[in-house]
């Protein structure tokens, strides 16, 4: 690929579009690199150079979703648990619903965590309290988004929101 960071971040999204439209017609074990490869118009070795597993081409797709989303909804400070956060959490996925609902049909939803922990939380080298709150509300919110798509996205993203509030801790 060699060329700047823009074409670098287009190619793996191509790539990764690419592998989400062949997900509507066969399972991801069943899908190769080179059809992924191919469809994209690049060759398999931009592929490798960017990628270890098919489940990093969802998690980047994912990524790059929730930060078109969080700029056009002017969201400040998105690495950090706030109402404010587990709202826009609950209307981002709502928005992108159809391709949740594929992705767990595929069973990555390990994909969905992964991109959510990214986007969401302090990494690592943060102070240590900071990592087990990141953790502790990242699995509280992945749980509850989990059961929500399994459910089939019922409740709108306004009760999931008032649901998430009327959990404690004690």
């Amino acid at each position: 690929m060699g060329g700047n960071a823009r074409t670098t971040e287009f190619l793996k999204e191509c790539l990764s579009d690419s592998l989400i439209k062949l997900m509507k017609t066969k399972s991801v074990d069943r899908i190769t690199v080179s059809e992924i490869a191919k469809m994209a118009s690049v060759g398999r070795t931009t592929y490798f150079r960017n990628f270890k597993a098919k489940n990093e081409l969802i998690s980047f797709k994912l990524v790059k979703l929730w930060e078109r989303w969080a700029e056009e909804n002017a969201l400040e400070i998105r690495d950090d648990f706030s109402l404010t956060n587990t709202s826009a959490f609950f209307f981002f996925n709502y928005s992108i619903r159809e391709l949740l609902v594929l992705i767990y049909q595929r069973e990555r939803q390990s994909a969905v965590y992964d991109a959510f922990q990214t986007v969401l939380y302090p990494k690592h080298d943060a102070d240590p309290a900071a990592c087990y709150k990141g953790k502790f509300y990242a699995y509280a919110l992945f749980g509850l988004l989990d059961e929500w798509i399994q459910r089939g996205f019922l409740e709108s993203p306004e009760e999931m929101i008032r649901i998430s509030g009327s959990i404690s801790v004690r």
